[in-house]
């Protein structure tokens, strides 16, 4: 290739790169990273939902306390399915859409410190780049023509709806159009992803808020029998537990199943106020934890008809605990026994 052909193919993408620049990169209504899209303080802010064309979350405020969050977990009804993509389409009678199945209710759940971070940087919401209003072609080009994404803001009980680009062109790129003016944004690549994963981000997994430590007294019941025990000892380690009638003998197998028991994690978490499949559980034993004798907080492990669930005082409601929970439940009577009455451990 001559170098008369190269000089020529260097200058068109030169142009081509300015063309690019001005349609793109137009001058910002204020400084880059500092575009003010809702100009409003964060304590305004009621509520942020994100959604997509099968599901949804937002993050609100407690209408008890708005200093704490929750997130609410949700699916939209599915589009009724046309017959002939059912298998069943010619039986339908009267040849018409097939009524899409009803998703199950939403989940609230506890917002974790994630959350409460993410939450104050809606208001005042702020944008790397204005693009102003667009025509339906530079729409197009930047997802928004099509999307069924979206971001809806409350402020002081005004709504406030954005059309969100779709991902085609992934994470890095951002676009949000003003429902009330047309106006398109760039917003910064680290905002939308945590909405996006909430479930997995955003929610408070934490059975307790205390640790190994914070407590010095722990009573163990199981079927209408309690027993006390002194504990002692610091994290990592486990506690060390006596029973209130002989201090200064740990047992060791309580020892023992009460760490299995404080190491138990979720693996789901239901709503608030959502029962589990099958109905109420019914209690198998619970655990209570105290300081200076007064409550600190409590674990209460049922079984249920599908496997065991838990609850304590931080959890939004039942969660589902994984398989390994049957031994605890045989070994509490064991523990809840006092040795002078069972003979011995």
């Amino acid at each position: 290739m001559k170098a008369r052909d190269l000089a020529l193919q260097g200058a068109l993408a030169a142009v081509a790169l300015v063309a690019a620049y001005l349609v793109w990169q137009r001058a910002p209504s204020g400084a880059p990273g500092d575009v003010t899209v809702v100009e409003l303080p964060s304590r305004a802010l009621d509520r942020v939902r994100f959604e997509d064309e099968a599901r949804f979350v937002e993050l609100f405020r407690d209408d008890k306390d708005r200093d704490l969050l929750w997130v609410r977990l949700g699916f939209k009804p599915a589009k009724p399915m046309a017959p002939e993509a059912t298998d069943g389409g010619a039986a339908a009678g009267d040849g018409g859409a097939v009524a899409a199945v009803a998703p199950p209710p939403p989940r609230e759940l506890r917002a974790n410190e994630v959350a409460q971070k993410l939450f104050p940087r809606f208001a005042p919401l702020r944008a790397t780049r204005s693009l102003g209003v667009l025509d339906a072609k530079k729409l197009e080009e930047v997802g928004l023509t099509t999307s069924q994404r979206k971001l809806t803001m409350t402020l002081g009980g005004k709504v406030e709806s954005f059309a969100l680009a779709s991902t085609t062109g992934g994470w890095g790129t951002p676009y949000l159009r003003r429902e009330s003016d047309g106006h398109v944004f760039l917003l910064g690549p680290a905002l939308l992803p945590d909405l996006e994963n909430a479930s997995s981000r955003l929610v408070d997994r934490r059975m307790h808020l205390f640790d190994v430590g914070d407590f010095d007294a722990v009573v163990i019941s199981s079927g209408g029998v309690s027993r006390s025990f002194a504990a002692s000892g610091k994290a990592p380690h486990p506690v060390a537990l006596a029973p209130e009638e002989s201090p200064d003998k740990p047992d060791e197998f309580t020892r023992n199943w009460h760490d299995r028991v404080w190491r138990l994690v979720p693996l789901d978490l239901l709503g608030r106020d959502e029962q589990p499949a099958g109905g109420a559980p019914t209690e198998s034993f619970r655990v209570e934890y105290k300081r200076g004798g007064k409550a600190l907080g409590q674990l209460t492990v049922a079984r249920g008809a599908e496997g065991f669930f838990a609850r304590t005082e931080h959890t939004s409601g039942w969660v589902r605990l994984p398989a390994g929970v049957d031994p605890l439940a045989s070994e509490v009577a064991r523990v809840t026994t006092p040795v002078s009455s069972a003979g011995g451990p």
